[in-house]
């Protein structure tokens, strides 16, 4: 490895106000490991989901335990079904409510859980029964009103609270089922949208007709939706491109499921042997994957790496030192691993087809623009993207916005640029609470926590 270069050897001296953060010692190989990511965020959430609505009961193997899911499961549980967690075991066992919660009724607290609030809205709409759903004040920000139009298509009364923001959270129902048919769903903003309604269909009154209106963002994803649902007993048709049919009423049946490993995880593993020059294997995993964002796999071959994979595996290989021009809508929650690996190929990158990425936990174009230039990176913000020129980098202190892939992303610079310090490491729980630890074993390091008052940092606490 080449030192991970365009290191500068400048550092900076720590400020007294700065909170809690995370730092590595920077590496001097390439990255040589394998590893097993956690379970799927979204295919957990798409589950429970599925499972809690289901008729019988359903053991969830592999199921990842963060926040996201953890609202999800705290969520159903409020509404009376039964959850059984071994987390050591990773397994959730789910008694399901055959569509109608023993306590339908109820306020409803999802933190910054995209998942767990649309799609939890569209699945008690199917019930009879009173809920209001909230979240942290960055949720209250996060769109939600392409699926309240969607829902109401079905005859829910459903309505946003948030008097400054009315197409955001808080979400109010007075649910009395969903009467079915045509509902038109924009798909610009989010695929989350399609997903939770597709999920609450087979609980219509009548056959559904799903249209998406405009561009359908993060397709893989509602491919993923109707995968889990076919597990789950219910065929999605795909009549014509962006059309999808559904027949109701019908049931999800309980049953086991496997989850997969979580794919944009897998993407900071994958891209520490991109940075150094190394090789990772991700077991678990192969190209073909229920989740879209293994190709990222496919976008480091392009910018140089070598590309292995097979039945229960995905290995990376060699430097991706050439800057590429790549439309990424359809694997857009990895955007932020490819700038971190674009600041230290030979040549710019260009991200294009990600705008909805401003509408995540945090602005994923704008913020990530800003962090990136603390370090000396050039970077070009566009509507729908970014462009990133590779300059010498220096060390800096990295916000995350309360962002876990800020700062899984963050990590993957802060292992070469000594002195890089990332805040707020803790929002990983959102999706993997124990990334430090897991990515500090891949390259040799451990991670060094601490508060940046005076304090020294401690390794490992």
């Amino acid at each position: 490895m080449e030192d991970c270069k365009r290191v500068s050897s400048s550092h900076q001296s720590p400020r007294g106000d700065r909170p809690y953060s995370v730092a590595f010692a920077p590496v001097t190989d390439g990255i040589v490991g394998r590893v097993r990511v956690p379970g799927s965020k979204s295919i957990t959430n798409r589950a429970l989901i599925c499972a809690a609505m289901a008729e019988g009961t359903s053991v969830l193997r592999g199921a990842l335990e963060s926040e996201d899911t953890i609202v999800m499961v705290d969520a159903w549980r409020q509404l009376g079904v039964a959850i059984d967690w071994d987390r050591d075991a990773a397994v959730i066992s789910v008694r399901g409510c055959g569509g109608q919660p023993n306590s339908p009724h109820g306020k409803l607290f999802v933190a910054n859980s995209g998942t767990s609030i649309r799609f939890l809205t569209a699945a008690l709409a199917a019930t009879k029964g009173e809920y209001t759903l909230d979240g942290v004040p960055r949720m209250r920000e996060r769109p939600i009103g392409d699926l309240i139009q969607g829902l109401k298509d079905w005859g829910a009364d459903v309505e946003s609270h948030n008097r400054e923001r009315p197409d955001c959270p808080p979400v109010h129902l007075r649910a009395s089922g969903l009467a079915g048919g045509v509902a038109v769903v924009r798909g610009a903003v989010s695929s989350q949208f399609l997903s939770g309604m597709m999920m609450a269909a087979p609980y219509c009154r009548e056959p559904v007709r799903l249209e998406v209106e405009g561009g359908l963002v993060s397709k893989p994803y509602v491919a993923m939706t109707a995968r889990v649902m076919e597990s789950f007993g219910v065929r999605v048709l795909e009549e014509a491109e962006n059309t999808y049919q559904i027949s109701a009423p019908q049931r999800y049946q309980g049953i086991e499921y496997a989850i997969e490993p979580d794919a944009s995880a897998a993407s900071y593993f994958f891209a520490a042997a991109a940075i150094t020059g190394g090789r990772v294997r991700v077991e678990g995993l192969s190209m073909d994957a229920l989740q879209g964002d293994v190709n990222f796999a496919k976008v480091l071959a392009r910018m140089g790496c070598v590309l292995r994979s097979g039945d229960d595996y995905i290995e990376v290989e060699g430097q991706a030192s050439q800057g590429i021009d790549v439309d990424m809508n359809s694997i857009s929650d990895t955007v932020q691993t490819l700038a971190a690996v674009a600041v230290f190929a030979k040549s710019p990158t260009r991200v294009r087809g990600v705008a909805h990425n401003r509408h995540k936990e945090t602005d994923r174009i704008g913020d990530l623009a800003r962090e990136l230039r603390k370090l000396g990176a050039t970077v070009d913000e566009h509507e729908d993207g970014l462009t990133i020129h590779p300059q010498v980098l220096k060390p800096a202190t990295l916000e995350t916005y309360r962002d876990h892939r800020m700062a899984m992303s963050f990590s993957l610079i802060a292992m070469c640029v000594s002195g890089t310090r990332i805040l707020d490491p803790r929002c990983t729980e959102k999706t993997y609470p124990g990334f430090f630890e897991d990515f500090g074993q891949l390259i040799g390091k451990i991670p060094e926590y601490g508060y940046e008052s005076g304090d020294s940092m401690k390794k490992g606490t």
